[in-house]
């Protein structure tokens, strides 16, 4: 904790300001909790770098990512909710008053803290992929898959995320290609089984992306054969990465349990942690759905949760 004096008391913390974290503090809002948010190092979340999102209730025309995270935020902000720039850095959570570090350089002392820090999607690191994120690059079938029906498309992987990104998307799509780097999968056999069965998904087993291409849209991508050191490209209109997503979760690692991955554990039915007084929702606990609607849901079950946990005390 900083030596300074700079602390400030608050009855709710929320760390993060995705879908997680501003319903949470809607609802802490109205239930007269007095929300102060901190939006972290990516306002908005991952929607800020999606385009369309055609999927979530109550848009039925679609909407822009950050334009919907704009109205969630505004809604956050018309119940009083306190919004502000900056990022926690370190915290306390072994006092009956759970501390906070903003910055490393202000410290929050509150009586319920909900964290909402999301996960991020791990990426190749290509210039390329960075460069056509949202024009026909994706880390979510289910959540762009969609706008590739009837196409070609290509997914990277050989884990189970790989695997289920890729029967998703044969169901949609024309042809689907699955990028292995291996000559085998580290998928389930379940899974494995379920990918080798559909006609229209072509393994590529020994191979890793060199490139996407397309200037303004994803028009191929190209490959390199680990076994005959050639190249070729594919024709297709969406790449999805699916190398599994990094949990933000960090500052956290020595107070709370985390699964093998290191996603927040939750009490099942609940978003509580093993800290009395603090509370998860969103990605940073929910490694199976990473939905904005399902993390919405449980940035509400956050907020009522910790209502009635200051409500006891």
């Amino acid at each position: 904790m900083p030596d300074n004096q700079d602390i400030e008391h608050v009855k709710v913390l929320i760390i993060g300001s995705g879908p997680a974290g501003y319903t949470a503090a809607i609802y802490a809002a109205r239930a007269d909790l007095k929300p102060v948010l901190y939006q972290g190092l990516q306002p908005g979340g991952q929607l800020t770098v999606t385009t369309e999102v055609e999927n979530y209730p109550g848009y039925p025309d679609g909407t822009q990512g950050p334009e919907m995270m704009e109205d969630f935020r505004k809604q956050a902000e018309r119940f009083g909710t306190d919004i502000r720039f900056g990022y926690a850095t370190s915290v306390d959570f072994t006092g009956t008053v759970h501390k906070v570090v903003i910055d490393e350089n202000k410290t929050i002392e509150a009586e319920a803290v909900i964290i909402a820090t999301g996960a991020t999607a791990k990426w190749l690191g290509l210039e390329s992929e960075q460069k056509l994120n949202g024009f026909g690059v994706s880390a979510c079938a289910t959540c762009d898959g969609y706008f590739f029906r009837g196409q070609d498309v290509a997914v990277v992987g050989g884990g189970d995320t790989a695997a289920e990104e890729a029967t998703y998307l044969a169901k949609l799509c024309k042809k689907v290609y699955l990028i292995v780097r291996r000559d085998e999968m580290r998928a389930s056999k379940a899974m494995q089984h379920r990918v080798e069965n559909a006609e229209n998904i072509e393994i590529l087993w020994n191979h890793e992306t060199k490139e996407v291409l397309g200037d303004k849209a994803v028009t191929g991508v190209r490959v390199f054969s680990n076994k005959t050191k050639e190249e070729r490209d594919l024709e297709v209109t969406g790449f999805f990465v699916a190398i599994g997503h990094k949990p933000n979760t960090e500052i956290f690692k020595d107070t709370l349990n985390l699964d093998a991955n290191g996603y927040i554990k939750t009490v099942a039915g609940t978003t509580k942690t093993n800290i009395d007084g603090v509370f998860a929702a969103g990605d940073v606990q929910d490694h199976v759905y990473r939905q904005a609607v399902t993390a919405a849901g449980t940035g509400c079950m956050a907020a009522i949760d910790a209502e009635r946990f200051i409500s006891s005390k």
